[in-house]
């Protein structure tokens, strides 16, 4: 297989300098390259698609900053900052602090403006007249990359608003980037989510390794990632009748069916077929799991070299610290090693979820913790419950989610975490469709399909009378919590400021303050504003 170079886009320019008179030192030679790789073949073509999955996944494994993933969830309405933060947390509860060069924007903008210019680089290239040695399947390998390409604008609009937008390759420095309108951007995406429907094929059947049509992995993309991101895009464009249409779509494929009982490869120990569904050996599809649309694998690298891009912290920054109280023990029942970089609401834990809801069980929401070392040290308190006393039970027996629970024997210091990301499944397509036939005034359907969660959920049935934003709102942190990215659904949905205040804003350790409509969108980031000389890109107010 061949090497092929990442061109990583900032915006704005490398200046490279010499400072020496002497005549060798004037000689250029480059050290890097805009120019793209030209790629000859379908390996090169192919090799440059896995590139964009490896790209994606060392967003979601960044561990250089280990409290860089708390930002899309604390001081919001979900989730809380604890002592053991890392402090790159601190603006996105202290919003006073939230400035132009904050380091988490920075590095959310600059993660997927790379990943545009590599997929720009495929299309650019799949799409022109020199492209040789590829014979069939041109049009998937453009759907792939441009599945990529929307999902990345989709990403910086929701949080940025109006951003550059940049639909070919870097071949040289540019510093003359501006914002194009919303409305472009959001064009272009849906654009790219059209043709990328069209030609990407269709998903595999439960269990199976290998996409039939393809050939290829069954972790590849499929049409319905592309569904599901396109109704979504429409929602947060106010396109309510067409993201009915295209969550339907997927619902009325029946290629995908929510998990009601109990599947893979943890029956015979304590659950449910709830928190079946996220547990490691059960995420894919091809693993059994028949909800999953997009499920972004990892493999252990102790048994696969290469197969986990960085060191993911999920596990660690949702994950109690219990392990730090005598009596208690590691245990792959409790979720294996977390730290606890941040805690679940006091309205999650105490109002979000009625009776005998599944996703509120001892199996998926983990409240009550019992010492579990049965050395004699310990035999007078073994099997007792842990009192929640003193301010260490906001890290180390706080509630918590265990969706990322997960032992390795082979690292039981628990640095990483070597589960796979569900990034899409049907649980949340019903969601997005719900939220466009409210937005529609369609209650009553509405209701109907919270109803078909419900039901899966043994929660209790609902009227259309209770149908509002809010309603859903709920329902998604019910559904998704620890999953989505909670910053972006309420920016999506202009709920953030609301939100947050009402249902959040009295943490007895790191309340949520100066909180205001400025920021429900991020900052753009200063470094870029100010390389981009020969242009004005401008600030999002208020910053």
């Amino acid at each position: 297989m061949k090497k092929y170079l990442i061109i990583i886009l900032a915006v704005g320019a490398t200046i490279i300098g010499a400072t020496s008179c002497k005549k060798n030192f004037l000689a250029e030679v480059p050290y890097s390259s805009y120019a793209p790789v030209t790629l000859a073949d379908s390996l090169g073509f192919e090799a440059a698609l896995v590139g964009l999955y490896n790209q994606h996944s060392t967003w979601l494994t960044y561990s250089s900053n280990q409290g860089y993933h708390c930002l899309f969830q604390v001081g919001t309405d979900v989730a809380n900052s604890t002592a053991n933060q890392q402090g790159i947390e601190v603006p996105y509860y202290n919003y006073a602090t939230l400035t132009s060069a904050d380091a988490g924007s920075q590095y959310t903008w600059s993660k997927y403006y790379t990943l545009i210019n590599n997929a720009n680089n495929i299309i650019d290239q799949v799409e022109g007249p020199n492209v040789k040695g590829v014979t069939v399947g041109k049009k998937r390998i453009d759907a792939e990359a441009r599945f990529f390409r929307a999902f990345a604008y989709d990403f910086l609009a929701t949080l940025y608003g109006s951003v550059p937008l940049v639909t070919h390759a870097l071949t040289a420095p540019k510093t003359d980037y501006v914002r194009a309108p919303l409305t472009d951007v959001n064009a272009q995406i849906v654009t790219d989510l059209t043709f990328a429907l069209t030609y990407l094929p269709d998903v595999g059947a439960v269990g199976a390794k290998v996409n039939p049509t393809t050939g290829l992995p069954a972790s590849r993309a499929n049409k319905w990632m592309a569904y599901q991101l396109l109704a979504q895009v429409y929602l947060r464009s106010g396109q309510y009748a067409l993201a009915e249409t295209t969550a339907q779509a997927i619902i009325n494929s029946s290629k995908f069916s929510l998990v009601s009982s109990r599947f893979g490869s943890y029956t015979s120990v304590g659950g449910d077929y709830y928190s079946d569904i996220f547990k490691y050996g059960n995420q894919r599809r091809s693993q059994g799991n028949p909800e999953v649309i997009w499920t972004l694998e990892q493999e252990n690298p102790s048994t696969l070299a290469g197969g986990n891009t960085d060191n993911a912290q999920q596990r660690r920054i949702w994950g109690a610290a219990y392990y730090n109280i005598a009596g208690m023990s590691l245990a792959d029942s409790l979720g294996g090693r977390g730290v606890a970089r941040m805690r679940i609401s006091n309205w999650v834990i105490y109002g979000l979820y009625g009776a005998n809801d599944i996703r509120n069980s001892q199996y998926n929401l983990k409240r009550r913790y019992y010492y579990n070392n049965p050395a004699s040290t310990y035999a007078s308190i073994y099997g007792k419950q842990v009192p929640y006393a003193g301010a260490d039970t906001l890290f180390k027996i706080c509630p918590s989610i265990m969706k990322w629970g997960q032992f390795d024997p082979n690292d039981t210091f628990g640095y990483a975490m070597i589960k796979d990301f569900i990034l899409m499944r049907l649980g949340e397509t019903y969601l997005l469709l719900a939220e466009a036939q409210l937005q529609q005034g369609k209650t009553a359907a509405a209701a109907a399909t919270i109803n078909v969660l419900h039901t899966r959920a043994g929660a209790a049935q609902v009227s259309a009378s209770q149908m509002t934003l809010d309603y859903i709102l709920d329902e998604r942190a019910r559904e998704l919590i620890g999953e989505e990215n909670r910053r972006m659904t309420l920016a999506r949905t202009g709920t953030l400021v609301t939100r947050a205040l009402r249902l959040n804003a009295n943490d007895a350790q790191h309340p949520i303050t100066g909180l205001t409509s400025i920021n429900m969108l991020l900052p753009i980031p200063l470094n870029d504003i100010q390389l981009n000389k020969d242009a004005v890109l401008t600030q999002n107010p208020g910053y």
